[in-house]
């Protein structure tokens, strides 16, 4: 592939202040862009670089301020479970209109959720949308609109899917607040499913670094790409390597069926059942594609814990 030459004065506005908004954000600036961060609030710890804007992007009102003057335009708003069938169409129906008025290119953050059920085999880019869940399906259709308007030529467009988060700063997931903290202080560590099949999970950081890859390629648009996402190996093999580095066995409480547990309420439970066979197949992602035509590499899983539970320290002791 070419490479597109960046525009290194140009605003990067990313919509949502996540875990993987925030750290596009601090990407972005490494990367030497301007960038705007974008939640409902614009508060949150200042970061050299960024600037934060308060804006509902779910509105037309608000996403048309928040991408004024931007070259590029991240998607990573994600809301609640509970809330996701009913408000992440509306997110896309005024981001979409918001670029296209415009003239953005449109960096979406994506989830493997299109794919659904799969048996246990290795999901690639050409892998087919089978998604039975409302989520699957919802997010389904999202994506394909995103497509057709990059098509008709409606909008410039790209879709980033990651696995699992993993990271420093990632809390809400099922290798995040659930995990860590009991590692460090010798409490309870909660697995999914069956914890000796293969899945993947992707570095927060390589989230960040392949959307904003994706926002100085305009080579890459026009389809879904995987996020560079380390070989899959099974949650007890990460477990393992948390022991390694905190020096301690894990009190591991494995559910094979999904109850409320630490972070994960009733409400969350009733929404995440249907996505829970994630835990009980293999789930194993190909980023083959991506680093092959952007030549970057995932970040091994040793790193990754080592980077976490290094945060979770720090996170812990400001507690």
């Amino acid at each position: 592939m070419s490479t597109a030459t960046p525009q290194p004065h140009a605003v990067h506005t990313v919509l949502g202040s996540g875990p993987a908004g925030t750290a596009l954000a601090r990407e972005l600036v490494r990367r030497g862009h301007p960038v705007r961060l974008v939640d409902r609030r614009g508060e949150g710890p200042a970061t050299e670089g960024v600037e934060r804007f308060a804006a509902d992007v779910s509105t037309a009102d608000g996403a048309r301020a928040a991408v004024a003057d931007a070259a590029v335009v991240y998607h990573c708003v994600n809301v609640a479970y509970h809330l996701q069938v009913e408000v992440m169409p509306r997110v896309q129906e005024a981001v979409l209109a918001a670029v296209e008025a415009s003239g953005a290119r449109l960096v979406v953050l994506d989830t493997l959720y299109p794919y659904g059920e799969t048996g246990g085999a290795v999901m690639t880019e050409d892998s087919p949308w089978l998604a039975t869940s409302r989520k699957g399906r919802m997010r389904a259709e999202l994506d394909e609109r995103y497509l057709a308007a990059h098509r008709s030529g409606r909008a410039r467009v790209v879709l980033g899917r990651s696995a699992d988060f993993v990271g420093p700063g990632v809390l809400n997931s099922s290798l995040g607040a659930a995990v860590f903290p009991g590692a460090l202080t010798g409490g309870e560590v909660l697995g999914f499913g069956d914890v000796d099949l293969p899945h993947s999970y992707t570095d927060i950081r390589d989230v960040a670094a392949g959307l904003a890859t994706l926002g100085e390629r305009e080579d890459g648009d026009g389809r879904v790409w995987h996020l560079p996402t380390a070989p899959a190996v099974s949650t007890r093999e990460i477990h393992t390597l948390i022991e390694k580095r905190v020096g301690r066995p894990l009190n591991v409480v494995v559910l094979s069926r999904l109850r409320p547990f630490g972070p994960f309420d009733e409400r969350f439970v009733a929404e995440y059942e249907e996505m829970f066979y994630q835990h009980t197949e293999p789930q194993i992602m190909d980023s083959s594609a991506f680093e092959r035509s952007f030549a970057v590499a995932a970040t091994p899983p040793a790193d990754t814990v080592e980077a976490t539970v290094t945060w979770y320290e720090a996170w812990l002791a400001d507690r």
